[in-house]
């Protein structure tokens, strides 16, 4: 098969003629119909994230949806011809967690991309099918789907289930790119009043159209200084979908008493994967602050649902379609942070 491989790190991928992946018994072999190309792939490509893939070469990508090829002898859930999304945070369907419904926590979590070879393939191979596979509703096509692939994910259980956001409420998100502009739609759509922090224009401009009702160019102003100014007081939720020192803080300080703040931005663990906090702000203030990975398979029925019912658009994200070999060039544009919204490849 056709794949975009990780030779070496912060080199181009090389797009080659690679091994078709082994069918195991409890997994599925996928045919690729769509995969994103992420914010995420791309800390990794640059090496930032080493530990988290075992050696090299290595396929990354973990935005996917497609079209089941083949089915191992234990899989009891699906069938040859099945149109699936894939999580990205897996489970093993028998942990603490798992049972308890939070399978993006598992104690032996994998994840497509990373643990084991990823979706910048023709191909990829899913374990443990039954437990980490979603089936599409015939009303969501592949664009849509791998535009949920992690992303948007991510942000619909950030704004749902740790930051509880509701109808009426001020929410504060700082970085517009695939993860923010995922959230800005989101609380749109649950009726929430939403601001936009970026230092790009052209981006802040792809917020509003999502439905940002306010935006400002940190670059220009004091994100919490005019949030508060606009809120009377402060955001009830603020999200920070970056992970950096500057974007984090301002988050926390844009919040009103009581606010809520959600962390799914990750942060480079070239200083250890940490960041100072504003510890007394928040003791003071009584904020709340949550971090959020992937979402949970319990949580996928009301988004796929709010998706068929066009209540949440992600394809409207999907600003570039490309093919495998392009990836080179999307990371390119990640790394001068020249990306506006959401690449998909489509050609494989």
């Amino acid at each position: 098969m056709k794949a975009a491989v990780l030779e070496e790190f912060n080199q181009p991928l090389s797009v080659k003629e690679v091994t078709d992946p082994l069918l195991t018994p409890d997994g599925i072999i996928l045919k690729l119909k769509a995969t994103g190309v992420c914010r995420s792939d791309w800390h990794t490509w640059l090496g930032e994230w080493k530990e988290s893939i075992s050696s090299l070469p290595h396929i990354l990508g973990h935005e996917m949806s497609g079209v089941i090829e083949e089915v191992g002898q234990n899989v009891q859930n699906f069938r040859k011809g099945d149109r699936v999304i894939v999580p990205f945070t897996q489970g093993d369907g028998t942990c603490p967690y798992c049972l308890s419904g939070h399978s993006n926590l598992c104690e032996h979590q994998v994840m497509p991309g990373w643990t084991y070879n990823g979706g910048f393939a023709q191909y990829v191979h899913i374990p443990n099918a039954d437990h980490n596979l979603i089936r599409l509703p015939d009303g969501v096509d592949f664009l849509e789907a791998s535009a949920m692939g992690c992303r948007f994910m991510t942000a619909f259980h950030g704004v749902t289930n740790r930051g509880k956001v509701g109808p009426g409420e001020w929410v504060a998100v700082f970085g517009s790119g695939g993860v923010g502009l995922s959230v800005i739609q989101i609380a749109s759509a649950i009726g929430a009043n939403v601001i936009a922090v970026d230092i790009s224009d052209e981006k802040l401009e792809f917020a509003k159209r999502l439905g940002a009702l306010a935006v400002i160019n940190n670059r220009n102003e004091s994100a919490p200084a005019v949030i508060k100014e606009i809120t009377k007081g402060g955001a009830h939720v603020a999200i920070d979908a970056l992970g950096i020192q500057e974007t984090m803080i301002e988050s926390v300080l844009s919040l009103r008493k009581l606010g809520r703040h959600v962390q799914i931005g990750m942060t480079s663990d070239e200083n250890g994967g940490k960041l100072r906090l504003p510890v007394n702000v928040i003791v003071r203030n009584e904020i709340q602050f949550s971090g959020c990975l992937g979402m949970s398979i319990s949580e996928f029925a009301s988004m796929l649902q709010m998706v068929e019912k066009k209540r949440l658009q992600p394809g409207k994200l999907v600003t570039k379609t490309i093919s495998l070999e392009g990836i080179n060039r999307t990371f390119k544009d990640m790394s001068n942070f020249a990306s506006v919204g959401v690449t998909i490849v489509t050609q494989f």
